[in-house]
């Protein structure tokens, strides 16, 4: 019988320990989808894929890189963002084992007869059956975890989707200023060209031809420094994309996105927003959570219940032993010849073994230490969760309204130079040579109005370089294509135009 309980108790444990298994890879699909649907990307890093990412990437940079391209290899090659998928597989192994019961206890005594003898053995297994009502909040806290840490992979997917694309357009930025810098010495040497020429015709003093060298060496070293930054932009995007290649070699064939007309309504923009924002549905799972730490901990008032089932067998003094010799000579003498000593019946005590077997119970009980410091701080620890999800929500309706204020300014900012500043730049200076071929106006005239074209077509650049980083921005802010936002904002407002009172028709 004791041999049978043994078995069974040991078949259990190893049953329970079988049954244990960590998979995170339905984990790393759902975080795949949500990265997907913040980044508009349908291609991301698997792990244990690797081999098949790095073959997407080297077929992606044979032919050059749109700024899609760019997010893609970010997403199939950031180590950061490699690592991060690792954060899934312990959330998960967190999830497996909140769902374990604790191991039971095994405990022998042994107690061995001062004179000899058969030894007393004590020996019981327990197990902890509190766990049994503990076990379902904590199973859900910790998958509560989980969603949170996919959460927080796809909010860095959509942030390194955001950077890369910034990186992006930084380079062209920094390459167009580049650009202009080489022009801007070609413009340079035509004016000090013209002061030289006036200087030939006792026009001009040696003075206004010094200024326009100036003019010429400021031009070379601001070419020096833009493609020094020009350099520096490309690195950064390399590193993002995490590519070891010289950045040099990189092929950008995007310009700039293009930007939209106008946006719809604000408070359409920040209900789409606020429900697609990764750190918000974050933070109602910390208060999900947290409400289930709090019911463990309500759980935990009996926090050991022992359940278990002891085996006792008394210890037994060895009997006196016998000596044959003297009792062979005593029947011998009293035989008249050798005879064998009689044989003693065994005794009574040996015909059996004293073992008892029964069920245990032991339970804490909770006099002392009901659990109260653990609710209570459970109680606070919701209440915070509570609070900062609220937090959040109230600062991301004002982080909206000031990404979509920043994004019109600059697309607007940009527009004025496009359209007016730099025009009017150029023509001034076109006008200002004229006239001082003529001799109608200073060279410091010239002089200003090449400094005011040159400043208006580098102010332009970086104008149109901040208005498509405020594309990116706004994908970061809101999780979400600009694309998808716009065309979802539009339904809505143009459903709500239609049937304002929102009944079904």
């Amino acid at each position: 019988m004791l041999r049978k309980q043994a078995i069974v108790a040991c078949s259990l444990v190893m049953l329970g320990s079988g049954c244990a298994t960590v998979d995170p890879k339905p984990d790393y699909n759902q975080a795949a989808q949500r990265i997907a649907a913040s980044t508009g990307q349908g291609r991301i890093y698997e792990p244990g894929e690797e081999e098949l990412g790095r073959q997407r990437v080297e077929e992606l940079l044979l032919s050059g890189l749109t700024t899609d391209e760019a997010v893609e290899i970010a997403l199939l090659n950031n180590r950061t963002l490699q690592a991060a998928f690792m954060d899934l597989g312990m959330a998960r192994a967190d999830v497996v084992q909140a769902s374990i019961l604790s191991n039971p206890s095994l405990g022998i005594t042994a107690g061995f007869p001062a004179g000899g003898g058969l030894a007393g053995l004590d020996f019981g297994i327990t197990q902890n059956i509190a766990e049994l009502w503990q076990i379902p909040p904590r199973k859900r806290a910790a998958e509560q975890a989980l969603e949170r840490e996919i959460l927080e992979l796809a909010r860095y997917a959509t942030d390194l989707a955001a950077d890369v694309k910034t990186a992006y357009y930084r380079a062209i930025g920094a390459e167009r200023l580049y650009a202009l810098s080489r022009e801007d010495i070609t413009i340079a040497q035509k004016v000090l060209d013209l002061a030289d020429a006036r200087l030939g015709a006792g026009a001009a003093s040696e003075l206004d031809v010094n200024l326009a060298r100036g003019v010429v060496l400021d031009s070379e070293l601001a070419e020096e420094a833009t493609r020094l930054a020009a350099a520096e932009a490309r690195r950064k995007l390399a590193r993002l994309l995490a590519l070891t290649l010289n950045a040099d070699s990189l092929v950008l064939i995007d310009g700039y996105p293009e930007i939209p007309a106008g946006l719809p309504d604000n408070d359409i923009l920040i209900e789409l927003a606020c429900a697609a924002c990764l750190d918000i549905q974050a933070a109602r799972l910390d208060v999900a959570r947290a409400k289930e730490a709090l019911n463990t901990e309500r759980r935990r008032v009996l926090q050991s219940i022992s359940l278990g089932l002891a085996v006792e067998r008394e210890k037994r003094q060895a009997e006196g032993g016998r000596n044959l010799l003297a009792d062979t000579a005593r029947a011998s003498l009293a035989n008249g010849r050798l005879t064998a000593p009689e044989i003693e019946p065994r005794s009574a005590g040996r015909e059996h073994t004293d073992i008892t077997i029964g069920p245990t119970l032991e339970i804490e009980l909770p006099i002392f230490d009901q659990n109260q410091a653990q609710i209570a701080k459970a109680e606070f620890a919701f209440e915070q969760a509570v609070k900062k999800a609220e937090a959040l929500e109230l600062a991301a309706v004002q982080e909206v309204r000031s990404g979509v204020d920043r994004a019109l300014s600059s697309w607007r900012l940009a527009g004025t130079y496009r359209e007016r500043a730099v025009p009017i730049a150029q023509r001034n200076l076109e006008l200002s040579q004229t006239a001082y071929r003529a001799g109608q106006t200073s060279f410091l005239a010239v002089l200003e109005a090449q400094r005011q074209f040159l400043d208006s077509r580098s102010h332009q650049a970086v104008a149109a370089r901040e208005a498509a980083e405020a594309v990116a921005e706004l994908d970061r802010i809101t999780c979400q294509p600009l694309d998808d936002l716009i065309r979802r904002a539009a339904a809505i407002q143009n459903e709500r135009e239609t049937n304002p009172s929102g009944v079904e028709p």
